[in-house]
């Protein structure tokens, strides 16, 4: 009886255990490699599903396009230590043409992104859908380097383990590169 007891039992607990450590991620499914939120020199609006984040980003640049990026972004439900979403909403607008670092306000994850393209420089404008959680991120925020270390080369970055979520970003923009 307690062998059935334990066979019953070990799965649930197996699942309820791994619904709170930091554990591994594999790669993401983006969908088919083709298929991308926008196509060069278009605008896009992306936005995870209700109570879904930001975890992963790809992106390919042409420069025969206009110096423009194909986009694509995967989500994943936020942790239940953060809660539910108790808010949502976009953020002010970062001009194209400019250089600029935003991070979402009153302590928002990304859960979306929309942007314009404008051929006239050569560059995006680019909006951010941040949501805050019920229960505060533990968590202190630095910056990236990594992706992508010159204009011109492909990204694609992940969150492999859970509680690493991505709260803004930053760019340069070069009037002699576009």
């Amino acid at each position: 009886m307690d062998l059935i007891l334990l066979c019953v039992f070990l799965p649930l607990v197996t699942v309820a255990w791994g619904q709170y450590g930091d554990y591994y991620y594999g790669p993401y499914n983006y969908g088919d490699n083709d298929e991308w939120v926008n196509v060069y020199r278009q605008g896009f609006n992306f936005q995870c599903p209700h109570g879904q984040v930001i975890v992963a980003v790809r992106s390919v640049f042409s420069k025969k396009e206009g110096s423009d990026r194909l986009w694509n972004y995967a989500c994943m439900p936020a942790a239940q230590s953060l809660g539910e979403p108790t808010e949502c909403w976009w953020e002010e607008i970062n001009r194209a043409g400019t250089e600029w670092y935003q991070t979402c306000s009153n302590n928002g994850l990304v859960a979306g992104f929309q942007s314009q393209y404008f051929p006239s420089v050569l560059d995006r404008e680019w909006q951010f859908y941040c949501c805050r959680y019920s229960r505060r991120c533990p968590y202190s925020c630095w910056l990236t380097a990594e992706y992508p270390g010159h204009y011109g080369e492909d990204m694609d970055m992940m969150m492999y383990t859970y509680d690493y979520y991505i709260r803004g970003a930053t760019t340069t923009f070069s009037a002699v590169d576009r």
